[in-house]
């Protein structure tokens, strides 16, 4: 099993948002798929209860407990975890990072999500971790400088994954109804998006080192 890790130190970056349409993508491609939710908000729990379905395993776990949850999900056969984190806590960031394969971190085209960024790369560099970064709710092209100046800088911080993700209306309302965004507008702009977004990462889970399977 690969695990990923969706990792900030700032909320608002959208990385329920994104885990839980990549989980249905990564489903729809062939992957067994579990999400681990160690946010206090329990975001992802919420979006499995409306969705009421069981393809895309959604648990709950704290920081703490997180390497035992992911050990037994691997035992079950699950190919792919997903572990969507909080912003501000800084011990579950840690676990998470240390748990996973690839972190992830999601940030949008603003200077408070830049610097928050930088803070999070530091730390993914002391744990000698894969990572890349995922601009995320870019405004649309007319704004292409500003997307283009976070993406300037994400890529000088350590490297920047494609495609970049447009704020679109398709992600909150497949949120909204317990869906991905590959199965509320299967032919829209968002689901080409999500789908090349885990290529892209699936690509990248194949060369990273495996994360030692440890108990946090």
């Amino acid at each position: 099993m690969r695990t990923l890790a969706f990792v900030t130190q700032k909320g608002g970056s959208g990385k329920s948002t994104i885990a839980s349409s990549l989980a249905v993508a990564a489903m729809e491609a062939g992957e067994k798929v579990a999400v681990v939710d160690t946010d206090p908000q329990k975001s992802l729990m919420g979006w499995a209860k409306t969705r009421g379905a069981d393809d895309v395993h959604v648990e709950a776990a704290t920081g703490a407990k997180l390497g035992d949850a992911l050990k037994a999900l691997a035992k079950k056969g699950y190919t792919l975890a997903i572990v969507d984190t909080p912003g501000a806590d800084l011990v579950t960031v840690a676990h998470a990072i240390k748990a996973s394969d690839l972190c992830v971190v999601p940030a949008r085209p603003t200077a408070f999500d830049i610097w928050a960024s930088a803070a999070v790369c530091k730390a993914l560099k002391e744990h000698r971790k894969e990572f890349v970064f995922l601009l995320n709710q870019c405004p649309p092209a007319q704004q292409s400088a500003r997307i283009e100046d976070g993406a300037k800088a994400l890529e000088a911080m350590g490297g920047l994954v494609t495609p970049l993700v447009l704020s679109r209306v398709d992600f909150q309302d497949a949120t909204r109804n317990g869906l991905g965004a590959t199965e509320i507008n299967a032919g829209g702009a968002a689901a080409s998006e999500i789908r090349a977004l885990w290529a892209s990462l699936r690509r990248r889970l194949a060369r990273a080192k495996p994360a030692a399977r440890k108990a946090a």
